[in-house]
């Protein structure tokens, strides 16, 4: 991705003429934990109380849920968000998608994944996984899955927001830093480096 002009204004920049298509785009950050948690909630009694899965059982598709979500958040970060199209509308889109915040990375009401698109994704993944497990694994790692998308947005938001002395969420802040504007092509890890460090994205230690 090529750097372009970055602003550090907390206003949104209007993309579309429509106000329903411009409505769409915006999300304040709290709107994901009011549609997700009851999500949460309800797969873990769909999977306990329902299908009667094991709390053994289940604390494993939990954990392995969230697991795959952070290679799936990196994933999706770096082979999609950051695949940049030659055509014109295919440009258009990618900025639609992720170019608009890396030119306006404080944008408060862009910095998580508005319901118009996490809702459709969401439910790809789902139907996804419930064709992979069986029956009585699918709520519980869903569940997991979904914390694990849940952590990345709000956390998303507070990285560009909040200001961290130290400790974990720091060295989580710098990185994403390092990503809007040092190099874009590096650090594709939003929640956690880890998987920049296994495929070799990372940034250079100084």
């Amino acid at each position: 991705m090529k750097k372009n002009y970055v602003s550090n204004s907390t206003e949104s920049v209007r993309m579309f003429k429509s106000d329903f298509l411009e409505s769409l785009s915006k999300v304040h950050f709290t709107v994901p934990l009011y549609v997700y948690i009851p999500v949460i909630l309800a797969c873990t009694y769909t999977a306990l109380a329902v299908t009667g899965l094991g709390v053994v059982n289940f604390i494993e598709m939990f954990i392995a849920g969230l697991f795959i979500w952070t290679l799936t958040e990196y994933v999706l970060h770096r082979f999609v968000f950051h695949f940049v199209p030659k055509s014109k509308w295919g440009l258009r889109l990618h900025f639609i998608f992720h170019g608009v915040h890396h030119d306006y990375p404080s944008d408060a009401l862009r910095l998580v994944m508005p319901l118009s698109a996490s809702i459709p994704l969401a439910t790809g993944f789902f139907f996804l996984f419930k064709a992979l497990l069986p029956h009585d694994h699918v709520y519980g790692f869903f569940a997991g899955f979904i914390l694990g998308y849940l952590f990345y947005d709000i956390g998303h938001y507070a990285i560009h927001h909040f200001n961290f002395k130290g400790g974990m969420w720091k060295r989580i802040k710098q990185h994403h830093m390092l990503h809007h504007y040092g190099d874009p092509s590096r650090g594709y890890g939003v929640s956690s480096p880890f998987w920049d460090k296994i495929f070799r994205s990372d940034f250079a230690k100084k």
